[in-house]
C-alpha cells in the first residue's frame, strides 16, 4: 500500500472556514485530517502541497517514521501554519493506518481507557444568568450537556475601571450559581486578553469562591514563565495551552507549575503523535488534558480517539455540527444557526459524553466531498478590539 494522491478541499463549518485533507492509497483507501486555520486559510493548500512531497509513493502504516520525516525536514522548527499542516496529514495516516488494520484508531493507540468521552458545549458569551440556564437546560435536556464554557466579561474590560470588570465577573458568576441547577459544572474562558498576571490572579480570585470548572488563558502566551507567577496564589483550576505548539513549549509550561490542565489542539500541535507525546508529559507532572477544540466534527472525531486512550485526559470542548453559529464575546447568546456537512455521521453527544464507535475502522466518520465542493470556502477574520486611546488590544 502506497500514498498516491492528495486532496485539499477548502471549505466551511457553519460560518467558519475549514480546510480538509485527504489522502489516498493506491489500494483504494483514503485518510482524513482536519487543518487548524490560524486566519491565512489560503496559505495551507500550498503548503501542504509542499509537504505532500514527503509523502508521495510512501507507506501510510509507518505513521512514526512519516510524522518524524515532515518534522525535521524543516531546518527550524515548524509554527502556526506548518504544524496546521502537518496535524492534518498526521491525522490522514492515523486514519489510512487503522482502516488498513480493519480497526478504530484508538485500537492502535494501545486501545479505550474509557467507554466514553466526556464533552463541555462550548457557549463562549456571558448572557445574563436566566438566559444562561435556559440555554444550559436546553443543551443537557436534548444532549444531556453537565459541563459548559462561558465568558467572564460582562462589560467592556478597556473601557471600565479594571476593579469593575473584575466585580462585575465575579456577580455575574454568582448570580449564575443561583440560577442553575448545583451539578452543572462552569468554565471561563478569558481569551488571553489580560496584559498582567496580577490582573489576571485577581479575575481568577474573584471567580473562585464560585467554584469554576476552570479559568482558561488569560494570558498571552509569550512568556511561559509569567504562567508560572500567575499560578502562585491562584485559588482556582488553571488551563491553558491551545496557543502553544509543540511538546518542548509544554514541557517549559510545566516545569514552571504554569497550569493545572493544559489544553493542546489536535489540529494545532502536529497531530495526534505529537498530542500523545505532550500528554505523556503532562502525566508525568500530574496534569490532566482537556484538548482545545472549538473545530468541526472531523477534528472531534480525531479527538475522540485520542481522549479513549489517553489515561490523563478530563474532558472535551464541543460544539454542535448543527444549530447556533460561532460567537465569541458580548452577553447575547447567538441566534443565527446553519449547519456543518462535510461529516455525514458526526459524533453526538448522549447524556452529556460521545460513544466510541468499536466496528467502525479509522476515525469512524463518513465525508461527504460533494458537501465540501458545494459549501465551499467562507472568508473570517479575527476582530481586533480597540482601546480608548485607539491603541489596539488583544484579540
Amino acid at each position: 500500500m502506497k500514498i498516491d494522491r492528495m486532496r485539499v478541499f477548502v471549505t466551511r463549518d457553519k460560518d467558519r472556514p475549514r480546510v480538509i485533507v485527504a489522502l489516498d492509497t493506491d489500494d483504494g483507501l483514503t485518510g482524513w485530517g482536519e487543518c487548524y486555520n490560524h486566519g491565512p486559510d489560503k496559505a495551507l493548500p500550498p503548503l501542504l502541497d509542499y509537504l505532500y512531497g514527503f509523502l508521495s509513493g510512501q507507506d501510510p502504516t509507518r505513521v512514526e517514521y512519516l510524522y518524524n520525516l515532515l518534522i525535521q525536514q524543516s531546518r527550524f522548527p515548524p509554527g502556526a501554519l506548518g504544524l496546521s499542516a502537518i496535524s492534518a496529514l498526521d491525522h490522514c495516516l492515523w486514519d489510512l493506518a487503522a482502516k488498513a488494520a480493519g480497526v478504530p484508531v484508538y485500537k492502535l493507540l494501545g486501545g479505550e481507557v474509557r467507554d466514553r468521552v466526556k464533552v463541555y458545549a462550548g457557549v463562549y458569551t456571558a448572557p445574563d444568568a436566566p438566559a444562561a440556564k435556559e440555554e444550559f437546560d436546553r443543551l443537557n435536556e436534548v444532549w444531556g450537556f453537565k459541563a459548559f464554557k462561558l465568558s467572564p466579561w460582562r462589560i467592556d474590560i478597556h473601557a471600565n475601571r479594571w476593579g469593575e470588570v473584575v466585580r462585575s465577573s465575579a456577580e455575574y458568576f454568582r448570580s449564575l450559581r443561583e440560577a442553575v441547577r448545583p451539578d452543572y459544572e462552569i468554565a471561563f474562558d478569558a481569551h488571553a486578553k489580560i496584559f498582567e498576571p496580577a490582573a489576571a490572579r485577581q479575575l481568577g480570585n474573584a471567580l473562585a469562591p464560585y467554584d469554576p470548572l476552570f479559568y482558561e488563558e488569560p494570558l498571552r502566551p509569550e512568556n511561559i514563565e509569567m504562567w508560572g507567577d500567575l499560578k502562585q496564589g491562584l485559588d482556582c483550576i488553571l488551563a491553558t495551552g491551545e496557543s502553544l505548539y509543540h511538546r518542548n513549549e509544554f514541557l517549559r509550561l510545566l516545569q514552571v507549575k504554569g497550569a493545572d490542565l493544559i489544553q493542546p489542539d489536535i489540529c494545532v500541535v502536529g497531530g495526534i503523535s505529537e498530542m500523545r507525546r505532550i500528554a505523556t508529559l503532562a502525566e508525568a507532572f500530574f496534569v490532566g488534558v482537556a484538548p482545545h477544540n472549538p473545530m468541526g466534527p472531523l477534528a472531534t472525531a480525531v479527538n475522540v480517539h485520542f481522549a479513549a486512550a489517553q489515561q490523563n485526559f478530563r474532558i472535551l470542548e464541543y460544539r454542535l455540527p448543527k444549530g447556533q453559529c460561532y460567537v465569541y464575546g458580548g452577553t447575547d447568546l447567538e441566534q443565527r444557526e446553519d449547519e456543518t456537512r462535510y461529516v455525514v455521521d458526526p459524533y453526538l453527544p448522549k447524556d452529556g459524553y460521545l460513544e466510541l464507535r468499536p466496528d467502525r475502522p479509522g476515525w469512524g466518520v463518513e465525508m461527504d466531498e460533494k458537501a465540501m465542493r458545494e459549501d465551499g470556502y467562507v472568508h473570517w477574520q479575527r476582530r481586533v478590539p480597540k482601546r480608548p486611546d485607539g491603541s489596539y488590544a488583544f484579540a
